[in-house]
């Protein structure tokens, strides 16, 4: 296909842009503050904002799509929210000189879906509430859950190429990359076939269910991840990939030093779990009903992350059975300082301050500043990220964000010190 002028044009300034971005040195001072943090060495907290709600971050139209095509205007959003996050709020953000696309992988599913009524609090979010309508209430229904068969599309796959390249490649390469890891939830897929009320009942009314349902899961996710290794179709993230629910993923400790870098294994990479949805289980719950099966998964990969936003305090001594184990989530409904105590220098504490602080009626930026400042102080002497993510709204108010950024970044930079 034969690209517009307009189209070529807007695209080509704004890889330009990324590419001039990409030479500054920061980004490999920060390269390497991220390492450290996820090697277990002595280096300040690095910080990062992540699930921004876009529909309202727009200013003087630096997101604006200006592309005509569909193909090329997808692109232009990638590239323009990724120079806006430069701009305005970069925090440890790190931009490489490289233009990553995905391979197209075609994948059938897990042959079940979620059956949801949706509510709206706004018509330009995303971010909806759900009401499931449950779908597994016998064993039979376990039927439904299929194992996915994976296919790479080399030609598909070329031609995205062939395009980007021509509208950018000479400004900024363009890499075609299979999957640089996994987001593993297999609760989350759970309870949106099966009610959120229904399964928390079922874990003590009818747990051989809970358990076959798990395994039939869980089988299906490993069959997937199969295919993927098998096919060639992984790619690294010990780079500026984001990690779980957490931050970048530079390590010196992947890939294995016999890797090939033409087909890399699961080994090679970082895995994540999580399981959310038991934020109000016990640990021995969790261990049996999750942890176990989370287990091989995560067993299969280098190094791991553990968690989203489920409060972990509590559950330190049962993920430490995970031989693989680097980070663990914080969420803001943890008691930080027991948090601390549970892990010690063991792994990297990835904390995930309240975003409720972006919403408030009247934004505070003092007070954002005096309770970093105390969770910095709870935290020294570990190894810590900082990571603002479910950010559902700033209150049509980008400078907050953009504001939080700045005291973020400038609190761990005072904090330094105790983190030598």
């Amino acid at each position: 296909m034969d690209d517009s002028p307009h189209d070529r044009d807007i695209l080509r300034r704004l890889a330009a842009e990324q590419a001039e971005v990409a030479t500054l040195p920061i980004h490999q001072e920060r390269a390497e503050g991220w390492r450290r943090i996820n090697d277990l060495e002595p280096g300040r907290p690095m910080v990062w904002i992540n699930e921004i709600p876009w529909h309202e971050m727009n200013v003087n139209d630096e997101l604006t799509l200006q592309c005509e095509d569909s193909f090329c205007r997808a692109h232009e959003r990638i590239l323009r929210r990724r120079l806006y996050q430069w701009r305005h709020m970069p925090a440890d953000m790190i931009v490489e000189p490289v233009y990553y696309a995905s391979l197209v992988v075609h994948d059938s599913g897990l042959g079940i879906a979620e059956d949801v009524d949706i509510a709206l609090t706004d018509d330009a979010s995303d971010i909806v509430s759900r009401h499931f309508h449950r779908q597994i209430t016998s064993e039979a229904d376990l039927e439904k859950i299929q194992t996915p068969i994976v296919r790479y599309d080399a030609e598909a796959t070329e031609a995205v190429r062939h395009r980007l390249d021509g509208l950018f490649g000479d400004l900024l390469p363009v890499v075609m990359r299979g999957a640089p890891g996994f987001w593993f939830a297999p609760w989350d897929e759970l309870i949106r076939w099966w009610d959120v009320e229904a399964a928390m009942v079922d874990l003590v009314d009818r747990p051989d269910l809970v358990h076959a349902a798990m395994d039939r899961l869980v089988n299906a996710y490993m069959a997937r991840l199969d295919q993927y290794e098998e096919q060639g179709l992984l790619a690294r993230n010990d780079n500026a990939t984001r990690i779980g629910s957490g931050g970048f993923g530079h390590t010196s400790a992947l890939p294995q030093p016999d890797h090939d870098p033409n087909h890399l294994r699961t080994q090679d990479l970082w895995g994540c779990a999580t399981a959310q949805i038991f934020s109000d289980v016990s640990p021995r719950m969790h261990d049996e009903f999750a942890l176990q099966y989370e287990r091989r998964w995560m067993d299969r990969f280098g190094l791991t992350y553990y968690g989203c936003c489920e409060p972990l305090d509590r559950k330190v001594k049962m993920l430490s059975q995970v031989p693989n184990l680097r980070k663990i989530s914080m969420s803001p409904w943890v008691d930080l300082a027991r948090a601390v105590e549970a892990v010690g220098e063991r792994y990297v504490i990835s904390r995930k301050p309240n975003p409720a602080v972006l919403a408030v009626d009247i934004w505070r930026p003092d007070d954002v500043r005096e309770d970093l400042r105390r969770e910095l102080d709870v935290m020294a002497g570990c190894h810590a990220e900082i990571i603002m993510k479910d950010i559902s709204t700033v209150r049509y108010e980008p400078q907050r964000l953009w504001e939080w950024a700045r005291i973020a970044h400038e609190a761990v930079r005072e904090a330094a010190p105790a983190y030598a």
